[in-house]
């Protein structure tokens, strides 16, 4: 019997579980994302921003890069439009990886759940979704989020209360264990696929280059983030193209 699009092709009790999944395994992520926002509440400080308004800028923008952008910014008292412009180029990759997201959701979901699931893209939140098996039912996402969004937020506000008390040796290993986390997430995949494997050794060699290439190191580090993202993931398609995984049953 065919479902209709309200049912979204997945059972209620499939929807609490994934949701319940999403927020389980979101654990690790709120947790880090609690203890390096604390370098970004800082820096909110230093900027002028009242603890309220750096959780708030935190819970409407969740992405380090594009909220350092937009404090340094602020902090020289350049205009609305430049740090909007800054904030849009840093935070462009999330853009790409939306689309990605969209990809993997079954064609029936309404633009609601795209739109819900892209609000907050982040590289942990993205890795855990994208290496779902077959079509991503977006409760899973939205059960890391729940626990992430606030974890960020409240970690970037306590940061902000806090000021420059904190050692700045305890911040800057505070700021390491994101990248800790990052590889537990990429890590197990890689093992139980060589290419996966593959595409990740050479991302990392190749972000490297561009760091230190004349010329390309110049671009800035988002930008270079985006076009390294199409052109190896363009050539990965074409390389190695991924066979649709069987719809699990509903």
């Amino acid at each position: 019997m065919k479902k209709t699009q309200s049912q979204y092709s997945f059972g209620l009790a499939s929807n609490r579980k994934m949701f319940r999944k999403g927020m389980t395994e979101g654990i690790p992520i709120a947790m880090g994302y609690l203890a390096v926002s604390f370098s970004l509440g800082i820096m909110a400080k230093r900027a002028g921003l009242s603890p309220f308004a750096a959780f708030l800028a935190s819970l409407f923008n969740n992405a380090s890069a594009g909220e350092y952008a937009a404090f340094s910014l602020i902090m020289v008292e350049a205009s609305y439009v430049e740090v909007a412009i800054m904030t849009f180029i840093a935070n462009a990759r999330y853009l790409l990886m939306s689309i990605a997201l969209s990809q993997k959701i079954k064609p029936e979901a309404s633009i609601g759940h795209r739109f819900l699931v892209a609000f907050d893209i982040t590289d942990e939140i993205f890795a855990l979704s994208v290496s779902q098996p077959g079509y991503l039912n977006p409760n899973y996402t939205y059960g890391i989020i729940t626990l992430a969004l606030p974890a960020w937020a409240f970690g970037t506000m306590l940061g902000c209360l806090a000021g420059s008390i904190l050692p700045a040796r305890i911040v800057s290993a505070l700021s390491v264990a994101l990248y800790g986390m990052f590889l537990a997430i990429i890590i197990p995949p890689a093992k139980k696929d060589k290419v996966v494997l593959g595409l990740i050794v050479i991302s990392f060699a190749s972000s490297y280059l561009a760091g230190i290439l004349p010329g390309i190191a110049s671009i800035s580090s988002g930008t270079r983030t985006i076009l390294l993202t199409l052109v190896i993931s363009a050539v990965a398609a074409i390389v190695f193209p991924h066979k649709e995984e069987a719809e699990h049953a509903s």
